[in-house]
């Protein structure tokens, strides 16, 4: 029985910004998804980031600053409670999906230093990350490599009023890991450790591909390819929803 087909979790942030050490989780959202029960809930979460969220952010995302500090938990509070959920998702034997990982677990780790928290989750944690898998799996493809544009090419539901709202888009990605999995016998013929322990051989090498890439033109460019949770503050290589 291969993975895909087993209990899995699925994660997805809207944030302030594309700045892992800099900017803010908004609102998260944490599913539990069972393909063979076809079964799945979510738990969600809206924080008050301490910081205004700029226009370009809610003209993604739709939250305002306002709302944000209206109805949003301060920061501290949510950012420990998701650590806490994944480290169950983890302690049950999910495996967590997460599309660009180093992006929304970064931001995560960065989260919780900021208020003097453990990041304990990463560990034991085996992440899917979908983009990591298009991309080993159809590396020379030309077009976006946004959420929205995988899904769409890949005939996974994400209405596009919906996109950009943590809950829809974990739920997409969760989708397109399977639908990835069950077209590519090299990805369910894996056991989760072995495909995390592969996902960060990929990474690496697909962000030294395409930094090599960036060089043709500027012999300085650096891509972060640490999965799966970014090193760099700024990484080029990202492919938000």
């Amino acid at each position: 029985m291969s993975w895909h087909t087993r209990p899995m979790a699925a994660l997805d942030f809207e944030s302030t910004g594309l700045d892992v050490t800099a900017d803010r989780i908004v609102t998260a959202a944490l599913w539990r998804i069972d393909p063979a029960a076809r079964t799945k809930d979510v738990r969600t979460w809206m924080a008050d980031p301490g910081i205004e969220i700029p226009a370009e952010a809610t003209a993604i995302h739709g939250v305002t600053t306002e709302q944000a500090r209206g109805s949003g938990r301060p920061a501290a509070e949510v950012v420990a409670e998701i650590a806490a959920a994944l480290e169950k998702v983890s302690a049950d034997g999910l495996p967590v999906v997460v599309y660009n990982a180093p992006y929304d677990l970064g931001l995560l780790c960065a989260e919780l230093d900021r208020h003097g928290l453990p990041a304990g989750f990463v560990e034991g944690l085996r992440v899917i990350d979908p983009l990591v898998l298009d991309k080993r799996v159809d590396p020379y493809r030309r077009g976006g490599r946004k959420l929205t544009d995988v899904c769409a090419l890949h005939g996974v539901p994400l209405d596009q009023e919906q996109a950009h709202g943590a809950s829809a888009d974990a739920l997409a990605a969760a989708r397109l890991a399977w639908k990835l999995a069950a077209a590519h016998e090299e990805l369910t013929a894996l056991d989760l450790d072995d495909l995390h322990a592969a996902q960060v051989r990929w990474k690496a090498e697909q962000a030294a591909s395409f930094q090599a890439y960036l060089r043709r033109k500027d012999p300085e460019a650096v891509v972060d390819g640490s999965w799966p949770v970014a090193l760099s503050p700024r990484p080029s290589d990202t492919a938000r929803q």
